[in-house]
């Protein structure tokens, strides 16, 4: 089932406008020294068969916001990697960090130099580190490889400026679409994507059967289609052509 504009709940406004300074200090349940945002795991299946997992945590508190991730492969190499990232009060990025636990010791931290962003990185800590600068603004978007949850604050970011209706209350036009500069730490490039809403479907996640926003994920390297309850919370994404689909556990 399909709307043409989809009132959202205004019980999750505080969730989805995350990253709006103006409502930092209304949020509900806010506090100074920080409260959990949204934290689980997401089960990558390629084939119907479980890939991978990423445990995440976002956080806020009155200066801003981070977001962990810890990614493991289920396959023989034991992949694992980690990363943080830190964002100011109004969503513009303060640092974001990676490295790789396993099987090697690669690392990077992207941070806002003056106007623009810098990439720091070396494969492993006995290297000296390359620096390579991006004409990006710190308002550039991180979506890195294996890094599930910044698709959630990407459709956070969407929500909270593309889905007010005149009255600053949440509703999405059918197919209104946003678009976003963001930056691929890992392949070290940028690119614009675009999301757009797709109104609601019935989903079965888990056996269960759930009405869910759906959202497309369009870019020069591929689409993804994103699905989140109504407490603007990700639930699947989908990889079309590729086998490939993310569930939270």
């Amino acid at each position: 089932m399909r709307f043409g504009i989809a009132k959202l709940k205004s019980a999750s406004l505080a969730i989805v406008l995350l990253l709006a300074t103006a409502l930092c200090s209304a949020m509900p349940g806010h506090d100074s020294n920080g409260q959990e945002v949204d934290s689980g795991t997401f089960a990558v299946l390629i084939n119907g068969k479980r890939a991978a997992s990423e445990k995440f945590s976002v956080h806020q508190n009155s200066g801003g916001s981070e977001i962990t991730s810890e990614f493991k492969s289920d396959g023989t190499d034991g992949a694992a990697q980690s990363s943080v990232l830190q964002l100011t009060a109004n969503g513009e990025l303060k640092k974001y960090s990676w490295k790789e636990i396993h099987p090697g010791k690669a690392q990077f931290t992207v941070y806002p130099n003056n106007e623009f962003l810098m990439e720091r990185y070396n494969t492993s800590p006995d290297e000296k580190e390359i620096e390579q600068p991006f004409l990006l603004p710190n308002s550039t978007i991180m979506l890195d490889d294996y890094s599930f949850v910044q698709r959630e604050i990407l459709a956070w970011k969407f929500f909270s400026s593309g889905c007010k209706d005149d009255k600053g209350q949440l509703a999405c036009p059918l197919h209104q679409k946003t678009m976003f500069g963001t930056l691929n730490p890992h392949a070290r490039s940028s690119a614009p994507v675009s999301l757009e809403f797709a109104g609601r479907e019935k989903v079965t996640l888990h056996g269960t059967e759930k009405e869910l926003i759906r959202l497309n994920l369009k870019s020069d390297a591929g689409d993804w289609a994103l699905w989140l309850d109504d407490q603007f919370k990700l639930q699947r994404i989908v990889v079309p052509g590729e086998n490939i689909e993310v569930i939270r556990d």
